[in-house]
Order: C-alpha cells, then sequence, then structure tokens
C-alpha cells in the first residue's frame, strides 16, 4: 500500500529484480537522476573489481590450473549464452549445435566444431573445449560473455539474429587476437593432458595434501566439476 495524494492509501505493484536485470535497467537509464548515477557507479566498482579479482587468481596459477580455472568459468558462461540463446529462438539440438558452430567459425576463421574436433585429431565423444590451452579457453570465453551480452542487450529475437550476432562476435575477436599480433586459435597446440586428466590430477593433489593446510584453495567443488565439464555444451 501506497499514499497518494489525497492521503488515501492504494495497491501498487511491486517488483523483484534479478541481478542481470538491474545492471540493464540502470546502464540505460538517465544518469541525470541521481539514484541512475550511484547504480552505474556501482556496477562500474563490482566490475572493477571482478576484473582485478580474476587477474589475481590467474596471476599466482600455472599454465594447468590456469586451464582448469578457465574451463570451468567457461562452462558457467556457456550455460548462460545458451540461456540468452534459447530466449532469442534457439530451441532445438540442431538449433544450438548450429548457433554454437556460428561462434566457432567467426573465431577459427571458417572451422566448425567438428573442423575443430579432426584439427586436434581427437576420438569420438571428446570434447574440443577440453583439449584447449588457457590462452584458447580465454578466447573462447570472451566470445560467448560478449555474444550473451550482446543477444541480451539488443534483444535479439530470432535463432538467425542469434547466428549471425554469434558470427560477428566470433569475427572480432578473431581480428582483435590478429591486431595484437596473437597466433589465430586453430593455430594453437593442443595439450598433451586433457581437461579430464587435469581434474583426475587435481584431486590426487588434493587427497595428498588432506591432512596439510593449504593457502591455495582448490579450483574447482571436489564432487560438482565432473558433472558441470560433461553438461556444458560444445
Amino acid at each position: 500500500m501506497v499514499i497518494i495524494g489525497s492521503g488515501a492509501h492504494r495497491k501498487t505493484k511491486d517488483y523483484q529484480l534479478s541481478r542481470y536485470a538491474c545492471y540493464l535497467i540502470i546502464q540505460n537509464a538517465d544518469p541525470e537522476k541521481e539514484i541512475v548515477a550511484l547504480g552505474q557507479t556501482y556496477f562500474a566498482v563490482q566490475t572493477r573489481r571482478q576484473e582485478v579479482a580474476e587477474a589475481e587468481i590467474l596471476a599466482g596459477l600455472d599454465e594447468a590450473q590456469r586451464r582448469l580455472y578457465l574451463r570451468g568459468q567457461l562452462a558457467d558462461h556457456n550455460r548462460n549464452l545458451s540461456d540468452a540463446a534459447n530466449q532469442a529462438g534457439v530451441l532445438t539440438a540442431q538449433d544450438f549445435a548450429l548457433f554454437h558452430d556460428h561462434g566457432y567459425m567467426g573465431l577459427y576463421g571458417g572451422l566448425r566444431a567438428q573442423d575443430i574436433h579432426q584439427r586436434k585429431q581427437l576420438k569420438r565423444g571428446q570434447h574440443i573445449l577440453d583439449h584447449m590451452g588457457a590462452t584458447e579457453l580465454a578466447a573462447n570465453l570472451f566470445r560467448a560473455t560478449q555474444t550473451e551480452e550482446k543477444l541480451r542487450r539488443e534483444e535479439i529475437a530470432t535463432k538467425d539474429g542469434a547466428n549471425a550476432a554469434h558470427l560477428q562476435v566470433g569475427q572480432i575477436v578473431r581480428r582483435t587476437i590478429q591486431e595484437l599480433g596473437g597466433t589465430m586459435p586453430e593455430q594453437l597446440p593442443t595439450p598433451e593432458k586433457s581437461i579430464k586428466k587435469l581434474e583426475a590430477e587435481e584431486r590426487k593433489r588434493l587427497r595428498q595434501r588432506a591432512a596439510e593446510p593449504s593457502p591455495q584453495l582448490p579450483l574447482f567443488a571436489d564432487q560438482e566439476i565432473g558433472d558441470e565439464a560433461a553438461s556444458d555444451t560444445e
């Protein structure tokens, strides 16, 4: 109930927003309003904190640990990307396969997931994301996060539009790598050990150190990462 001009009370609707909905509203509202300016400042500060925190985490990890960390991040963001694509009209398994192929084609110079699988000489059932180094995973993570934001920000509502957006973002990420003088993703070496192998080794390390206090936190929940990686979509 709220009080109106006459002093009477009237019912009004109240809304609970998700964090992402709040972010979208604040970022697209009038910054001259004090509450909007405060909200934009809040999200800018939180974003920077997250960037710094992730940079500090990665700086203290070796290549294998970076791969585990980035693979977990990519699993999370691929689920968010799939949700955004679903809302844009990507519905069937075939739709999703085509949608993800468009992202790979943009980033890998026209190569589809199956083409990347063959280049890495993987066996049937092996996921290409489990056989990427940290640099390649980071490029794919950036592709996934930026495509999700583009789909939501531009309110893309067709699967053709979603495919085009994924292709475009992949191409932009590829062009950025090229402008920076980096190695194209398809030319990066395939690590000898898969993510599954690294997970097994990490679990073994944790078991061996279980009785010893360690300042290094585990990179994943012992019972969850296997399921998480298995549920990720190429």
